[in-house]
């Protein structure tokens, strides 16, 4: 069995106060996008789950995705092996972990025939606040600590240049340089945020742009190269480093990722991928 793991980029992130189990609450606009890694389920015949990810070392959150899967269903069937063919970037910003997770997720319940949505759900929230929203690829809006969503209509057509960084930075640490800096927001002030946001054009704000910056040096040059291609909008999405540049129109992304390339500089075009419209 096969499953597209989407990545997402955040159209806004705003920072709201730290939890007590280490969370932050957040107000984040998220849109997956193309740019996608595939799995492949299958029966193997070894003792235990299997993940195969090459590229990516230690623990994924694909195989905690398996194991938290199997002890809330029940499910006890033979032990399977995940592949896991990496297109999106590890440590950027784009959730490329949280998608394989809500992928492996989507894989499992139709594997076995288990899993209600308000099961997958509790296990993705389980597992990190990007997973709930990648449960059903598509655009979000996502608050609480990111499980609370609000399924969006489609939006305009948009193209989302993508440039990665052969920098990595953990979501961990990037919201701890947060903290240091005192970037979030009270609960207050971040109501206000919700109630006056525009979920179909959101303002392109991410409040942890700072703290990625402030750990990673080369994203202000990643910044100055987007914005010479005259995007809509240049911003870090999620926790960075990757710099994205929004345009219109797929085509006019595609266009600015071709002057990069001639330049020398590694660059992606990327389109949105829709959910259905809201019930």
């Amino acid at each position: 069995m096969r499953e597209l793991a989407p990545a997402k980029v955040n159209l806004c992130l705003y920072l709201g106060p730290l939890r007590d189990g280490g969370y932050h609450d957040i107000v984040s606009v998220m849109q997956s996008i193309d740019l996608a890694d595939e799995l492949e389920l299958s029966d193997h015949d070894g003792v235990r789950d299997e993940v195969l990810c090459p590229g990516v070392d230690g623990p994924n959150l694909a195989g905690r995705a398996i194991a938290a899967f199997r002890e809330l269903t029940g499910w006890d069937g033979p032990p399977q092996l995940l592949e896991i063919d990496k297109r999106i970037p590890v440590a950027a910003g784009l959730g490329g972990g949280s998608a394989d997770a809500a992928a492996t997720l989507r894989l499992l319940a139709r594997r076995s025939g288990r899993g209600s949505q308000d099961e997958l759900l509790q296990i993705a929230t389980s597992l990190g606040a990007d997973v709930p929203s990648q449960l059903q690829p598509g655009r979000w809006l996502a608050t609480g600590i990111g499980e609370r969503l609000t399924k969006l209509a489609e939006a305009p057509a948009r193209g989302f240049l993508i440039l990665p960084s052969n920098a990595r930075l953990s979501a961990g640490e990037v919201y701890a340089e947060a903290d240091r800096l005192g970037l979030a927001r009270g609960a207050a002030a971040l109501e206000a945020v919700l109630t006056a946001l525009d979920p179909s054009d959101p303002e392109p704000v991410n409040d942890l742009e700072p703290a990625a910056r402030s750990l990673e040096r080369t994203i202000d040059q990643a910044i100055t190269r987007v914005s010479g291609e005259r995007p809509q909008a240049t911003f870090v999405t999620g926790s960075g480093p990757t710099v994205v540049g929004l345009f219109p129109k797929l085509q006019d992304a595609r266009n600015a990722a071709r002057r990069l390339h001639a330049s020398g500089v590694t660059a992606w075009a990327s389109g949105a991928v829709h959910n259905p419209s809201p019930e």
